[in-house]
Order: C-alpha cells, then sequence, then structure tokens
C-alpha cells in the first residue's frame, strides 16, 4: 500500500464520520416536544448514545472500500479479519447501547472475534492465544475509558497514531490502513464528543476503538521483523487504558465493591474531584498517554533502548498511587440508632449536637397539651361574658358547658375582642338606642 491510498483511506474516514456525525448531531439537537419532561426526546437520546455509530461507519466504510480496490493485497487476509472482528464488536455495542446485554455474552462474543482475527492472520496456536487474550483486555480497558466527554477519543487518537508510526517504520504499510482510517475517524469525531458532548461512542463506538487498537497492535507485533524490540514497545501504548483498569479493580477491592458495578472511580473522576475540568481532565489523560506511546514507538524505531520503557511505566504506576488516594465514594450512610422504649421517627438522620428521633407519645403530647392551654385560656372569657348583666347570649350555664366541652378538646372560636369591659359595651349601647 504506498502513501497515497493512505491518504485517500483517511480523508475518506474524516469525510465519511464529519458528515454522519453533523447529521446524527441536527437530529439529536432537534427541538424537544413541549410536554415532554427531561428537554429531549427519547429518540433524540437514544441517538446521542449511539453516535459512535457514526465513527464506526466512517472508519469501516473507508477501509472496506480500500480492501476491495486491493490497498493491502499482502495483507488482505489479516486486515479483512481485523475489520470484520472490529465490525462484530461494534454491532454487539449497538445492542447493547439500545438495550443492555450480559457482561458473559458479550465477553463471549468478544473472545469469539478475536478468535476470527487470529486465525485469519495465520498466527500459531501459542501466539493466538496470547494474541486473542491480548486482545480481549484491552478491548475493556479502552472500552472503559468512555467515562467522560472527549476521553476516549483523545486517548484512541493518540494510541492510532503510535501504531500507525509503528507500522510504517516495520515495514508493513497494508497493516497501517486500520491505524490511518481510525486517526481519520476520531478526528472527525472528536469535535462532537468534546464537552459538553453533542454525541458519545457509546458502547458501539468504544468497543470498536478499543478492538481495533488491541487487534493492531498484536498483530504489528507478530510481523515485527526479528530484531525489534516489539515485545517490550507495542504493550506500552495501552499503558494508560490498563492503569484505569487497575485503578478501578484496586479501589473497588479495597472499598469490598463488586468489579462489575459502575462507579464514579475512574480517572477522570478523581480528577474532577480535585477541581479539574472536563476538558481538563480529557487533556491531561491524552497528554499521559502520549508520553509511553511516545516511548514505545521510538523503542519499536531502534532509537531508543528498551529499558527506557520502564520510565513511562514507573511514572503511570507513581500516578496511580497518587489517584488511589483521592477518594472515590461517599461514606455509607449509618441508621439512627432505635431503642425499646421508644421507636424513631422514619427518613431522619442524626446530625451532630441534634436529636431528630421522637417516639410515638411524646411527639403528640405536645401539641395537644398547646392545644388544651390556648382552648381553656379562651374558654375562660366565655362564661363571663355569658353571664353578664345585660347582655345577650344563650340561657345560664351555657358558657360552662362550652367552656367543659372546650376542655374536652372541642374548641369553641371566642368573639372577636372589643377592648373595653363587659358593662361599659352594653351601656354604650344602650345609649345608643
Amino acid at each position: 500500500m504506498n502513501v497515497l491510498g493512505m491518504i485517500a483511506s483517511g480523508v475518506a474516514a474524516l469525510f465519511i464520520t464529519v458528515a454522519l456525525a453533523k447529521s446524527a448531531r441536527r437530529v439529536a439537537l432537534r427541538p424537544h416536544v413541549p410536554d415532554e419532561p427531561g428537554g429531549r426526546a427519547p429518540r433524540a437520546e437514544a441517538l446521542r448514545r449511539t453516535g459512535g455509530a457514526t465513527a464506526v461507519l466512517g472508519v469501516g466504510t473507508a477501509t472496506g472500500v480500500a480492501l476491495w480496490l486491493g490497498a493491502a493485497d499482502d495483507a488482505a487476509g489479516s486486515v479483512g479479519g481485523l475489520l470484520a472482528g472490529a465490525g462484530i464488536v461494534a454491532a454487539l455495542g449497538l445492542v447493547h447501547d439500545l438495550k443492555p446485554l450480559w457482561a458473559a455474552l458479550r465477553l463471549g462474543v468478544q473472545i469469539a472475534a478475536a478468535i476470527l482475527v487470529v486465525c485469519l492472520a495465520g498466527l500459531s496456536p501459542a501466539a493466538g492465544i496470547l494474541a486473542a487474550l491480548w486482545i480481549v483486555l484491552v478491548t475493556n480497558a479502552f472500552a472503559l475509558l468512555d467515562h467522560a466527554d472527549g476521553l476516549l477519543t483523545a486517548v484512541g487518537l493518540v494510541t492510532a497514531a503510535g501504531l500507525l508510526t509503528c507500522a510504517l517504520v516495520g515495514g508493513d504499510p497494508a497493516l497501517a490502513l486500520l491505524p490511518t482510517t481510525l486517526v481519520a475517524g476520531l478526528a472527525g469525531f472528536l469535535l462532537h464528543t468534546w464537552h459538553p458532548a453533542r454525541l458519545r461512542l457509546g458502547a458501539a463506538g468504544a468497543q470498536f476503538t478499543g478492538f481495533a487498537l488491541a487487534a493492531s497492535g498484536a498483530l504489528i507485533q507478530a510481523a515485527a521483523p526479528s530484531g525489534r524490540a516489539a515485545w517490550a514497545a507495542l504493550p506500552a501504548l495501552a499503558t494508560v487504558a490498563l492503569a484505569d483498569s487497575a485503578l478501578v479493580l484496586i479501589s473497588r477491592r479495597r472499598a469490598a465493591r463488586s468489579p462489575l458495578r459502575d462507579a464514579d472511580d475512574h480517572i477522570a473522576h478523581r480528577l474532577r474531584r480535585v477541581r479539574v475540568t472536563v476538558p481538563g481532565a480529557a487533556v491531561l489523560t491524552a497528554l499521559w498517554a502520549a508520553v509511553p506511546v511516545a516511548t514505545g514507538a521510538l523503542v519499536y524505531a531502534e532509537l531508543l533502548h528498551p529499558a527506557f520503557i520502564l520510565l513511562p511505566l514507573a511514572g503511570t504506576a507513581a500516578a496511580v498511587f497518587a489517584l488511589l488516594r483521592i477518594p472515590a465514594y461517599a461514606p455509607p450512610r449509618t441508621a439512627p440508632p432505635r431503642t425499646g422504649s421508644s421507636r424513631t421517627a422514619p427518613h431522619r438522620t442524626a446530625s451532630p449536637g441534634v436529636t431528630h428521633s421522637r417516639t410515638a407519645s411524646s411527639g403528640a403530647a405536645p401539641s395537644r397539651t398547646a392545644a388544651a392551654r390556648r382552648t381553656e385560656a379562651s374558654g375562660a372569657t366565655i362564661p363571663a361574658a355569658a353571664s353578664a348583666p345585660g347582655a345577650k347570649g344563650s340561657a345560664p350555664g351555657q358558657g360552662a358547658s362550652a367552656a367543659a366541652r372546650t376542655a374536652a378538646g372541642h374548641p369553641t372560636v371566642p368573639p372577636p375582642p372589643t377592648g373595653r369591659p363587659v358593662a361599659e359595651t352594653a351601656t354604650a349601647a344602650a345609649e345608643r338606642g
């Protein structure tokens, strides 16, 4: 495959991805139905989650057309199997975006796609087993990076550029076809997935990106000349993805959490807790990935000694240790203590210095006592008004019965106060009459 063919494939992948992503973005940002809660239509939300399918179509179409035109005659089987395996896991991810699937089913399909790649590449049984395990591991590691806007796209772009460099230096341009189209497709999709993301890679785009990077690295390493230190250089390209997986597994193990349960404990989540913005987290992670990628490419090109690989690996280990010190989980909620003599009110939490628990009797007694006091105070004036000389009212003794009824829990509304004694009020009324 010549340089012009690679450039043409990359340009085609770029334009196809940009055109499809722009159309999907217009539909996703279409004005929503006025009476719908949430601000967007369900169809638009599903389209945002499956936006990575546009990058898959752009990269897959450009690579497939290049293979059909004979751009990789020397390694058509290897590149074709690589593209077929990546397409299988992308289709599985698209189904998972629409309806979640079991983890065991997704893992089985990924293993089958990895076996297809190593079989079409013609690897030996031992090398094929190791390559298949590596592909499945790195695919899921890269897919876990899709937890922040633009993070996986930026890291995948840097890693694909490193793989492209290794393929060109290794003298096998056919294996550089998929990294070339992947660089172009991710670059075109990066504008739409950058914060605030209008489209997301989703499971389809994330698994396709991870599988394409992992399988390309395995095939480039298998086809590397015997004198090159590919065994040390190419695994370093997945350093950040593997570091994120190790960070998650260690932190969940320490917190006695399930490793398969999603939580906000990834790299970008911890960076956000130390006041790093979402774009800043993506940029920092991409720069972090660029260090081992550049070191691995230079080692693969025999410009650096393989021992230099230990430097970015040691820095990555130190970064993981530092990120583990950032708290990722909220403290567990403690239930209020229960006693045998009283039952606390539900849905109340104790705060320092304040007791919120009340018993069933003490919660109602103060209200009844206050009501009785108010009614007794108001009822004490009613008999005086009723028994006053010359006042018009009920029969004698009716005020006492009203006061009794008030004390029993049936309050009556007292007459509005006039501010003068009852006798003076009656005298003034007689004088006016």
